[in-house]
């Protein structure tokens, strides 16, 4: 599947269509010369949570800042709930709950001081206000913690008082810029468990961009963007059964080497990921038993399985879900 044909109109399944909370429509975003987002098309449906899956410096982290209002890119357009993101900003801004990858809690005060000031900057107060964070620290699994410092918490704690003062205003899409940041894996099952369960109660739609396998399969669906482009879109049971069969990853300190005696011998040329070599087979135990009595003297250990996300990218991409930010690296200049 190549990146053409899953930008080109006619795959965009949902055009048309008015369940799209997001539409987006050929963006485009430089910085300086490099080009951080190139013709991106795609939407996100209603009451989905959806997932920006990508490497650092992959394009995601400009697609959050675009959606957020906070850049204006340089061309192709985006409609948040049917309100272009430009020319209707203040409009966008009513609709979004956002909550960035570094913290923006204050962590001298306590969570309940936290969301009622949040509430504050939306025109909230009185009784209303009161209620709504009531509501949300229960939902939570915060009650308890309400009048406790910030700075008490832990990390995952932290991460869901972010979460309800993002949705104190009862935003319509809730954006996550790398929700899971710093947090252990059972506090990032945890927190996404919390979203479909906020996504249920409160009928939100959510667009997050990850790095994070686990994170990105319990997406609804999930974008692959990869140099600034969109390499895939789907649901990830449709992204892994376009690779079929099963995933053998061979370690060997002459990877290149073997990987063209494996592609001589049986017909399958793998991709090379360091000292690895990923081949897609029909069927992974019976290739495995063969490749390693063919070639026992070079590798040093051998496995198969099902395919993840992770496969998927590597088979679109050649590449590791890995890399340094050169977005960073842009704005800092």
């Amino acid at each position: 599947m190549s990146v053409e044909q899953v930008q080109s109109p006619e795959n965009l399944e949902t055009r048309g269509t008015d369940d799209r909370a997001v539409a987006v429509e050929g963006l485009r975003h430089r910085y300086g010369e490099r080009e951080a987002l190139a013709g991106v098309s795609l939407c996100v449906r209603r009451k989905e949570i959806f997932g920006l899956l990508g490497p650092n410096g992959g394009g995601k982290t400009t697609m959050f800042r675009v959606l957020s209002t906070l850049l204006v890119p340089t061309a192709g357009t985006v409609q948040i709930f049917r309100h272009d993101i430009v020319r209707e900003a203040h409009h966008v801004r009513t609709h979004l709950g956002v909550v960035f990858q570094q913290p923006s809690l204050d962590p001298k005060l306590t969570v309940l001081e936290n969301i009622r000031h949040h509430g504050h900057l939306y025109g909230l107060s009185g009784a209303p206000l009161r209620q709504r964070a009531e509501r949300l620290l229960g939902r939570l699994g915060l009650a308890d913690r309400a009048r406790d410092g910030v700075e008490t918490l832990s990390g995952g704690l932290q991460r869901r008082v972010e979460l309800a003062k993002a949705l104190v205003h009862q935003p319509d899409l809730l954006l996550l810029d790398e929700p899971s940041t710093g947090l252990d894996p059972a506090a990032r099952r945890e927190f996404v468990a919390y979203l479909h369960q906020l996504r249920e109660q409160e009928e939100v739609t959510v667009a997050l961009t990850t790095h994070m396998m686990d994170e990105a399969e319990r997406c609804d669906r999930v974008a692959i963007l990869h140099h600034g482009r969109l390499a895939a879109l789907g649901t990830p049971d449709e992204l892994k059964a376009k690779l079929g069969g099963d995933v053998v990853v061979i370690h060997s300190p002459v990877a290149r080497a073997l990987q063209g005696k494996i592609e001589e011998r049986f017909g399958c040329r793998g991709v090379l990921v360091g000292e690895t070599l990923r081949l897609e087979v029909p069927k992974g135990h019976i290739f495995l038993h063969d490749v390693v009595e063919a070639f026992s003297a070079e590798i040093q250990s051998v496995s198969f399985g099902k395919p993840t996300l992770e496969d998927v990218f590597i088979h679109l991409t050649g590449h590791a879900l890995a890399g340094d930010d050169p977005e960073d690296e842009a704005r800092r200049r």
